[in-house]
């Protein structure tokens, strides 16, 4: 059983919140999100706000918050596999209610189908817009169409 210690970023003025599934190995190891240096996440973001890309984790989670961006995962605790979405079971859900109630979100996005999945089932009577995901794993998706897919974002910031 792995167990999500990554707090997640928000702040009173966060207006989306992005949600992964579960934290990658090198997440973990880095205690912050998209740590994985192929995981595209960063690049699509930093693109999308019109951004440099941030590097440090300061950098990152001042980022986050500068672009009004709350970011966490769906998932409390699992087991899994490396980082193997599709290896997850015995899931208990992050609660959302802190986030929600905190922070002024419009809009809650997921990164990848996992997450969507996962959101839908734990959350229910809430919704969702499902983004392709930034791993990379998903090689259908190249660099300028997951940044052409991500744009959605720009509309709730």
């Amino acid at each position: 059983m792995e167990f999500h210690t990554i707090e997640p970023v928000f702040d009173e003025n966060s207006k989306i919140l992005i949600l992964g599934s579960f934290p990658s190995v090198k997440s973990r190891e880095t205690n912050f999100f998209y740590g994985h240096p192929q995981n595209r996440f960063w690049k699509v973001i930093s693109a999308v706000m019109g951004d440099e890309c941030p590097i440090t984790v300061e950098e990152k989670r001042a980022f986050l918050l500068k672009n009004n961006i709350a970011v966490w995962d769906v998932i409390q605790s699992c087991d899994i596999e490396g980082s193997s979405d599709s290896s997850i079971k015995n899931v208990t859900p992050n609660d959302l209610k802190n986030i929600l109630e905190q922070s002024d979100i419009k809009r809650i996005f997921t990164n990848g189908n996992t997450a969507h999945k996962l959101f839908l089932k734990y959350n229910s009577g809430m919704d969702a817009i499902k983004l392709p995901s930034t791993s990379p794993a998903n090689a259908a998706f190249g660099l300028e169409r997951l940044i052409e897919s991500w744009k959605a974002l720009k509309n709730f910031t």
